[in-house]
């Protein structure tokens, strides 16, 4: 059945190469289907396009042989004016899908065409509307379409100028990082080289760093001594315990600051 359906089809023509499983026999047997409902529907059509024609055909040669009769007129014998004006009704009357050229047919067709333009008129108009609605999005969208590719553009310099500036951040910190590494083989040859020599191990960098940090420690805690030996300057109901006051504390000033000197003296060694 689907082999004679294809040969039917294509005719003359070779049928295509096509694998033949139950897959493609399904859709061949539904689309041979389909087509004989469709060439059934189409030869129905024809058949009754054909019954009308005769119909019409009938109908015509009725009238003429009716006009013939009552007045002896026959569409032979008019003017090429008359001839004209019969062919334009003719058109008319096929154009507005009438039964027939009278005019209580003509009016209501007339009135249905004029009622269908209107109609169309009216959607044209909705149709411009929503043209005119949809231009105005359509500029707004690519307006803003241009504002973004301006941001992307502005925004992709920056992070351009960004990678810049972490890429010479990197290229310097990797510089420092080589420096310091140097800095502290350095140091450590020194060191090694002055601990060969015999040098004491409190004038290393860190031991002077930690005496620095000691130094300044000491600095601060001669501050309130300071202070408190002020006020004891300042007291005088009692002279002579005051004056045994003021050299302890001058003592003690002077202890701190005979080990400041000391640590000073180590330093600047």
């Amino acid at each position: 059945m689907i082999a004679a359906w294809l040969k039917k089809i294509f005719g003359d023509h070779p049928i295509p190469q096509y694998e033949v499983n139950p897959r493609t026999t399904e859709i061949l047997h539904h689309l041979s289907e389909r087509n004989r409902v469709r060439d059934r529907d189409v030869c129905l059509v024809i058949d009754d396009l054909k019954q009308k024609a005769r119909e019409y055909e009938s109908e015509a040669k009725h009238l003429q042989d009716l006009l013939m009769e009552s007045v002896n007129f026959s569409p032979a014998n008019l003017s090429s004016t008359g001839s004209r004006y019969l062919n334009a009704l003719v058109d008319s009357a096929v154009a507005l899908e009438t039964k027939d050229t009278s005019l209580a047919s003509f009016i209501p067709a007339v009135n249905d065409l004029t009622s269908d333009l209107f109609r169309t008129k009216s959607k044209n108009e909705e149709t411009k509307l929503e043209l005119t609605k949809l231009e105005k999005n359509l500029t707004a969208t690519l307006v803003l379409e241009k504002c973004l590719r301006e941001d992307l553009k502005k925004a992709e310099l920056h992070l351009s100028t960004e990678r810049a500036k972490v890429d010479s951040r990197l290229q310097n910190m990797h510089f420092l990082k080589a420096k310091s590494e140097e800095f502290r083989s350095g140091i450590r040859a020194t060191e090694e080289q002055l601990k060969a020599r015999g040098m004491d191990a409190s004038l290393s960098h860190q031991s002077l760093v930690a005496l620095s940090e000691k130094l300044a420690e000491l600095k601060q805690q001669t501050i309130p001594l300071k202070k408190k030996l002020e006020s004891y300057l300042d007291l005088m109901p009692n002279p002579s315990l005051a004056q045994v006051k003021i050299e302890e504390a001058k003592r003690e000033l002077d202890t701190i600051e005979a080990e400041l000197t000391k640590k000073v003296n180590m330093m600047e060694l």
